[in-house]
């Protein structure tokens, strides 16, 4: 029986999706020759899905906590949303735009019946426009062809969004077969293209969300089969150029950045990166962009977007053109850790950690953490995920990195500041195993609490909190509601000394008041005798105040 197109669609749709791509995305990998044969269209495909997946879940996670259910408008904005802050590659940052696209068009659609499978249809000619309009110099035969021709496809459907869907999904493999006769580097490499592939995973995906049946083949994301309507991916009978430099003539690198500007700063910036570079693809809205170019000056790149607003997440990517230079000898250990703000940042570089950084409402994918592990080019890593919500991701990242030949020991830390302490007895000279051993039983003997503002009235284990209170959670747990930083934080550090302690950690955020760190220090010096404090500074996006007591 076919599932309404509801929150819980779009929910079950993220799963089935990430399933496919992750199942598939070795494949679409191998295929990928268009426009620079870099090898990951399928893994960036799968990050972005990922990132989106993890907001719907975080969307859903919120309302239950608040005693609510998620609507449409919910579920379908975290998905774009998800997919705009984590959006990997050309491919991945026009599937984000699409989503988008869909989103603005599904918000307010009802559950079922001939109005649903109408505004489906409507979102899917919206999603195709939209991945038009961001793309500098669209190219037919690509995965913008594919997207047009589900949505032509939809338009013939009957009057259920399930059959939508699913008409949107076989138009689109059909169209995917096409695409080697229309962009002759798919012909030459005999391969249909590899985001188009993605795209008719997800829109398979789609159809058996709202289908309620669960296809049992791949949809089209096979890359040795001869192209049935939900096959494989190489044409029948070609194989492909692997013998050929897949950037030759080709800018040296990839730029990737999120962009907070208005919509007249984001005109110029395209105008003067299409200047600069190729394969230029601005999506988002609303004062939030992802940008993506290919150029050579990846400094003009970054600076145009410092220009244009104020841009973070920059990743840059060296396509690898011209003679490779000679690569370091891999390290024996490292040590790689989540953090938010840039002064925590900045203490885990001191201290010989690779940082991955991160904003308030934005974790990182388990695709970021294993970039992370390789960036860092040692041979054993010890992971420190600072946060009780990333041990899942953190886990993923873990065992993919496992995979590739990294021994990889996830420390248990739940706050910055039990990893500042298992950073501290971290010591590459011992045995992995009594390093891994001494971290864990820091973190572990570390208490932690971090100071937040409530912003809303809400019922929480210490009592009824008003929009405005200081709330000091201890161990992730709400221990005491105050009227500001200072007496909160005062009540939060005597009622962890209580039960003892040698050492407090004050880790202060950007917006704290300068004389809070003073006036904590004297505290803890006239109220708990040979106990020592030490201060850091968090910077921005760190919370307010986190404390840590050894």
């Amino acid at each position: 029986m076919p599932n309404p197109l509801d929150a819980t669609a779009v929910r079950t749709w993220c799963g089935l999706a990430l399933e496919a791509l992750g199942r598939e995305r070795e494949r679409i990998d191998a295929i990928n020759v268009y426009p620079v044969a870099d090898g990951d269209t399928g893994t960036n495909l799968y990050l972005t899905l990922e990132s989106a997946a993890r907001a719907v879940e975080a969307a859903f996670d919120g309302h239950a906590s608040a005693g609510t259910a998620p609507v449409l408008a919910d579920a379908v904005g975290a998905m774009a949303h998800g997919a705009l802050i984590g959006a990997r590659g050309n491919s991945g940052t026009i599937l984000a735009q699409l989503l988008r696209g869909m989103s603005q068009e599904l918000a307010g659609a009802p559950a079922g019946g001939s109005g649903a499978a109408d505004a489906l249809r409507t979102a899917l000619r919206r999603a195709a426009a939209a991945a038009y309009e961001a793309v500098a110099h669209p190219v037919e035969g690509t995965v913008l062809t594919v997207a047009t021709a589900a949505a032509a496809a939809a338009g013939t459907a009957a009057a259920e969004p399930a059959a939508v869907a699913r008409a949107a999904h076989q138009g689109a493999a059909e169209a995917l077969r096409a695409t080697p006769g229309q962009l002759a580097v798919l012909g030459r490499a005999g391969v249909v293209d590899a985001g188009g592939c993605g795209l008719v995973a997800l829109l398979g995906a789609l159809a058996d969300a709202l289908s309620g049946e669960v296809t049992a083949a791949p949809v089209a994301v096979g890359a040795g089969a001869a192209l049935p309507v939900a096959g494989g991916c190489r044409v029948a009978g070609q194989e492909a150029d692997g013998g050929a430099d897949p950037h030759a003539g080709g800018p040296a690198f990839e730029v990737i950045y999120l962009l907070e500007a208005g919509d007249a700063e984001v005109a110029r910036l395209r105008g003067r990166l299409d200047r600069l570079g190729d394969s230029l693809v601005v999506v988002g809205g609303d004062g939030l962009w992802n940008v993506h170019v290919h150029v050579d000056d990846a400094g003009a790149a970054v600076e145009a977007g410092i220009e244009a607003g104020r841009p973070y997440r920059i990743r840059i990517t060296h396509f690898g053109a011209g003679p490779r230079a000679a690569e370091p000898e891999p390290a024996a250990r490292a040590v790689v850790a989540v953090v938010a703000g840039a002064g925590l940042a900045g203490l885990c570089e001191e201290a010989g950690a690779t940082p991955v950084s991160v904003r308030p409402g934005e974790p990182p994918a388990s695709g970021e953490l294993v970039q992370a592990i390789r960036q860092a080019r040692a041979r054993e890593v010890m992971l420190l995920p600072n946060d009780p919500e990333l041990r899942h991701t953190a886990e993923a990242a873990a065992e993919q990195a496992r995979a590739e030949g990294i021994r990889v020991a996830l420390i248990p830390t739940r706050s910055a500041v039990q990893g500042l302490a298992a950073l501290a007895v971290h010591e590459p000279g011992r045995s992995f195993d009594q390093d891994v051993v001494a971290m864990t039983a820091a973190a572990g003997a570390t208490r932690y609490a971090e100071l937040a503002v409530a912003e809303h009235r809400s019922w929480t284990m210490a009592g009824v909190c008003q929009a405005g209170d200081v709330l000091g959670l201890i161990d992730g747990d709400v221990a005491v509601i105050g009227p500001d930083l200072a007496r909160t934080a005062t009540a939060v550090l005597d009622r962890m000394l209580s039960a003892g302690g040698e050492l407090v950690t004050l880790v202060l955020g950007a917006d704290a008041p300068a004389s809070l760190a003073a006036h904590l220090e004297r505290h803890v010096r006239e109220r708990h005798l040979a106990v020592d404090t030490v201060v850091y500074a968090g910077g921005a996006y760190a919370a307010p105040l986190l404390i840590g007591v050894e």
